[in-house]
């Protein structure tokens, strides 16, 4: 492991996370953050020059169609459904 993490730096994290750690859960965090640390450096060790950058891996483009009003009024229609109408409303049991 050639990243070495102090015991402050596991004792500011526990602060900044709010967690009480044990003397074992911080010697545990120092090993589980020393090997991500070399793991990433591991993944700088790969040559990217060729690979172009991506927000998402599908080449999904604009999927949105466009905001067209395609309903015209349709009131009537809707209105036929109901019970009750009056006066091109819904007419229902006045509630209190």
């Amino acid at each position: 492991m050639k990243h070495e993490i102090s015991d402050e730096t596991i004792e500011y994290i526990g602060i900044l996370a709010k967690l009480e750690l044990t003397d074992a859960q911080k010697e545990q965090a120092k090993r589980d953050m020393g090997s991500m640390l070399d793991y990433m450096d591991k993944l700088n060790e790969l040559d990217t020059t060729e690979a172009e950058p991506m927000s998402h891996v599908f080449s999904a483009h604009n999927v949105f169609r466009e905001d067209v009003v395609t309903n015209t009024d349709m009131r009537d229609a809707i209105l036929q459904n109901a019970p009750q109408t009056k006066d091109g409303q819904f007419k229902v049991p006045v509630t209190i």
